[in-house]
């Protein structure tokens, strides 16, 4: 999938400056004098907004303003109305009301299944409407404003049951909270040219109505696993990953646009901000182009070479020059003691500059530069440092030989190439390049003369000569590096978010591993000098026994015995090794033992475990609060058995950047990479869910919804109250809210068998209390006593079936004749296939006057056996009962081992010889994979067992190349 405050706002923040590749740091202006420079009069001439325009914004701002009012109002209304019955359109209504609503904004409607165009870019071929002297206030306002506020309305965005208190929303209806974009008071203010709805549709390539809907919903600080399991009618089934994307994506435009309005704010504070500067800003849809368009005006700055010359009064024989050349005088403008006018060269240059601006500032020559190398071979280019060859560490240089002479299309380039040069690049190994080729130059070039800054007027062959100057200075000096930097951050920005999606991928793959249970286990922590630490844990994870054994100092023998009498004496026939030091030698000894039958009558089984992460949990607050009286030592061994038995409810106490299962993790934003993986932790937990009775604050805070503050006052409840009856006592939590119990109430679980003990001891316990308290004791007893007693376990609590869509099960059960008494019994199963098959799953929404997504939901909710978990569809941990040493192996050999990691260039596996094996990418096919797991991807993830072929040993190097079989 942090630094966040609540569960719920898992975002991703735009990196930092000092996150930011070195590359990005640099300017455009390259052009900068060596000595300092300043005109001997002072003529600077600092455009003003007219104050004319200023009292329009105002006025303009008034009445959309109080629209905004109306509408927040309006949906507060509606939240507040007591719907017993959900509101959900038939999916081709509803799109036909969105596609009503794109054509009101303005905006072309697309179907589900079209991909967004980009629109095409307007060709200007003549200088007239270059520089309007207008305000973007008085341009056509943004289209996302009112797509996204009508989608406020209630025929398209009804939940089934709303909440029984008033929902807290926030009032800004575009979808920008107000924590990021500075709420309703300058709503105005961050306004952009471009419509946030289309922008985030042609970045994510998702649909433009999916969009809207997921402003309004992480607006209302929905989670991700919320949202991805009961909102897939108003996201068109996206799956957790890429509503991932784009929440980033999102957050990113509103850092743009955040960033760009305090840009403006502060150029009209000093005085620079015209109309054509404010244009450009609002035009700007990355860092990049921000950068790009700021940099000249901020503070601190000596100024560019056309602001130079503008102080120096040339603006208008620049402009002169493309509208009216006829009559543009240049010597008229010589000022023999002036330093920059001192003769007709110097006043040349200073033209040649302020149209250089000119046409490096403009959207519409920029676009075409874009689109021009987009249809080009452009390459990024890596070579070896020469300082590096000279001064820097052999072993260094080593690890990016693949790299010193290296060349490739950047639209080919892998994202791990990216990394890898980066890094290199970092080090001061490597020297980095964006090649584009002289062509696009020269057409460039050509189309700026003869199309888009062609003159009006017939230009003498000197104005022609600082004409080409001009647009040649822009392109080399101004352009060319703003190409660079933003190839480069796109590769970077990519390679990024690629690894980190990796990372959570693998992440999620390991969270998901199915629990081993009903075993005692041995965990084996493994060492020399201090010896092998062992655990042994019960089959509800209690901790029955710890020691320490030296099985490598010469007491193997003697340790065997203390060994195989604590495997006999808790009935232990399952031992877990972690991977660490010694690991080998262990597992070595530990399969010696099994071979030679020594634990008879035992059948022991053993299994190598990752132990990443189980030293910093050893000595974490959390690890010494759980198990305050054992040594740290110790308690990696009982996190060590822990893993196999439940690897979901372990490996959440441990950061998840620990767990190491990632690639280049150092070398990405770790801001984007903690919000990913938290994210991911929270979805894996919540799909899962937790058993509200028995599970530990620690795993109860990764409920969607819930945090720190909120998972300790549920403990505290349970341990004042007793058991949790049903969930609407969930709502008797001090800090859960209607928004908080909507979000956790369907991840969380009640062992129904549990709470009918519970209820009849509760019941008999009161019973009893009646006969032996006297009549007037008893009436005030019962008044406080009422309550609890009146709770009854509702069935439908044990199932993944939402609280708002109870109403819709119930009326369900009674169509098809059932009991809720019999969930998940094989009779249910019967039902419900009578039913469907008789009148079809839409058949049967429609008459419930429900989604087909609710009530696939349902229907699973009904028919999923007592108990269900989806770690069961996923693989177990391998157990062996021999070894095999890396010089056993040989070419052809089918051996079956189990994925440790995964990478854009491969899988590794461990096959049991100490050393993992590489399938490259190239061995891993769609017809390889297994057809019957749900895959998300065209990959495999940490913990699937596969058989494998050698293809390759090189023992010297330690390296196993793997051809993949099947997928087990």
């Amino acid at each position: 999938m942090s630094s966040l405050p609540r569960r719920g706002k898992s975002v991703a923040k735009a990196p930092t400056s000092e996150e930011l590749p070195s590359f990005l740091n640099l300017t455009s202006e390259s052009e900068e004098e060596e000595e300092e420079w300043e005109p001997k009069s002072k003529i600077a001439r600092r455009p003003r907004l007219p104050k004319k325009t200023e009292a329009e914004t105002k006025k303009a701002a008034a009445p959309r303003s109080t629209v905004a009012r109306k509408m927040v109002k309006k949906v507060a209304i509606k939240e507040e109305m007591d719907v017993s019955l959900p509101i959900a359109p038939v999916e081709d209504n509803k799109m036909q009301l969105l596609k009503l609503k794109e054509e009101d904004a303005g905006t072309k409607p697309k179907s589900l299944n079209q991909k967004p165009e980009v629109p095409k870019k307007r060709e200007i071929n003549s200088f007239q409407g270059k520089n309007q002297n207008r305000l973007v206030i008085d341009e056509k306002p943004s289209t996302s404003v009112p797509v996204v506020k009508q989608e406020k309305c209630e025929e398209e965005f009804a939940f089934d049951e709303p909440p029984s208190k008033k929902i807290k929303l926030t009032a800004c209806p575009e979808g920008k909270p107000v924590k990021n974009l500075g709420g309703n008071k300058i709503k105005e203010e961050f306004e952009m040219n471009w419509d946030i709805v289309q922008a985030l549709s042609e970045i994510t390539n998702v649909e433009p109505w999916v969009c809207a809907n997921l402003i309004r919903l992480f607006q209302e600080e929905n989670t991700i696993p919320f949202i991805a399991r009961y909102r897939k009618e108003l996201i068109n089934n996206l799956e957790a990953d890429a509503l991932r994307e784009v929440q980033q994506t999102l957050e990113e435009l509103r850092t743009v646009a955040k960033k760009t309005h305090t840009m403006i704010q502060k150029l009209k504070k000093e005085g620079k901000l015209s109309s054509c500067l404010l244009k450009g800003l609002l035009n700007c849809r990355t860092l990049e182009e921000l950068d790009h368009v700021s940099a000249p005006y901020k503070t601190g700055s000596k100024g560019t070479k056309a602001q130079r010359a503008k102080q120096l009064g040339l603006e208008p024989a620049a402009l002169s020059l493309l509208q009216n050349p006829m009559e543009l005088n240049l010597f008229s403008y010589i000022r023999p003691n002036t330093k920059g006018l001192a003769n007709i060269q110097e006043v040349e240059a200073g033209v040649q500059h302020i149209l250089a601006d000119i046409f490096a500032k403009d959207k519409d020559t920029l676009d075409f530069i874009r689109k021009l190398c987009q249809q080009r071979y452009i390459s990024i280019q890596s070579t070896l440092a020469k300082m590096s060859s000279k001064n820097g560490n052999e072993k260094d240089i080593d690890k990016f030989q693949l790299y010193h002479e290296f060349s490739c299309n950047i639209k080919n380039i892998q994202h791990h190439q990216i990394l890898a040069i980066n890094r290199g690049e970092n080090l001061k190994i490597l020297t980095v390049k964006v090649n584009i080729p002289d062509g696009v130059k020269n057409e460039f070039c050509w189309w700026c003369v003869n199309e888009r800054w062609r003159p009006k007027q017939f230009l003498k062959p000197e104005f022609m000569r600082i004409l080409w100057s001009s647009v040649e200075d822009a392109y080399k000096r101004l352009i060319y590096p703003l190409l660079c930097r933003e190839f480069r951050s796109k590769l970077t920005s990519d390679a990024e978010k690629e690894s980190v999606m990796m990372f959570g991928r693998n992440l999620r793959q390991l969270l998901l591993t199915s629990p081993v249970r009903g075993r005692t286990l041995m965990g084996v922590d493994p060492g020399y000098k201090h010896g092998c630490k062992l655990a042994i844990i019960s089959p509800t994870s209690q901790i029955l026994h710890t020691d320490v054994v030296y099985l490598h100092s010469g007491q193997g023998f003697h340790e065997a015995e203390k060994i195989k009498r604590l495997l006999l004496q808790y009935n232990c026939s399952t031992v877990v090794i972690g991977n660490g030091t010694a690991c080998r030698e262990t597992e070595a000894y530990f399969a010696d033992l099994i071979m030679k039958k020594y634990f008879a009558p035992l059948d022991v089984v053993y299994c190598i475990v990752s132990e990443a992460g189980a030293s910093i949990y050893s000595v974490s607050p959390e690890a010494s609060k759980e198990m305050p009286d054992l040594d740290p030592n110790l308690r990696s061994a009982v996190s060590i058995a822990r893993r196999v038995q439940d690897p979901l409810a372990e490996l959440v106490k441990i950061e998840p950047k620990h767990i190491g299962v990632g690639m280049y993790q150092h070398d990405v934003s770790q801001t984007l990479l903690k919000a990913t993986l938290d994210s991911v932790v929270e979805e894996c937990v919540s799909f899962v869910g937790v058993d509200i009775n028995i599970c530990s604050e620690i795993l109860l805070r990764h409920i969607a919804g819930l945090n720190t503050n909120r998972a300790k006052n549920i403990i505290e409840w349970r341990e004042k109250n007793g058991p949790f009856i049903n969930r609407e006592q969930l709502k008797e939590v001090k800090g859960l809210g209607p928004k908080t119990f909507q979000q956790c109430a369907g991840f969380i679980r009640f062992n129904q068998e549990y709470i009918k003990t519970f209820c009849s001891n509760k019941k008999n316990e009161l019973g009893s209390r009646a006969l032996l308290t006297k009549a007037g004791a008893l009436g005030k007893k019962k008044s406080k006593l009422t309550p609890c007693a009146s709770q009854q376990p509702n069935p439908l609590d044990q199932t993944c079936i939402h609280p708002e869509s109870y109403n819709i099960a119930m009326r369900f059960l009674s169509l098809i004749g059932g009991n809720a008494n019999d969930i998940g019994k094989s009779d249910m199963q019967q039902k419900v296939n009578a039913v469907i098959q008789k009148e079809g799953l839409e058949g049967t929404a429609k008459r419930l006057n429900t989604t087909v997504h609710t009530l696939q939901l349902i229907i699973d909710g009904l028919t999923q056996p007592e108990g269900y978990d989806i770690r069961t569809d996923f693989d177990k941990p391998d157990f062996k009962r021999s070894i095999v040493c890396f010089e056993d192996l040989s070419v052809g050999a089918v051996l079956t081992g189990k994925v440790e990691n995964a990478t854009p260039f491969g899988v590794f596996v461990d096959i049991g010889v100490g050393k993992s094996g590489l399938i490259p990418v190239r061995n891993i096919t769609e017809a390889k994979l297994s057809k019957v797991k749900k895959r998300r991807s065209l990959g495999l993830g940490p913990g699937e067992r596969v058989e494998v072929k050698v293809l390759n040993v090189d023992i010297p190097r330690l390296r196993i190349t793997l051809d993949l079989i099947r997928v087990l």
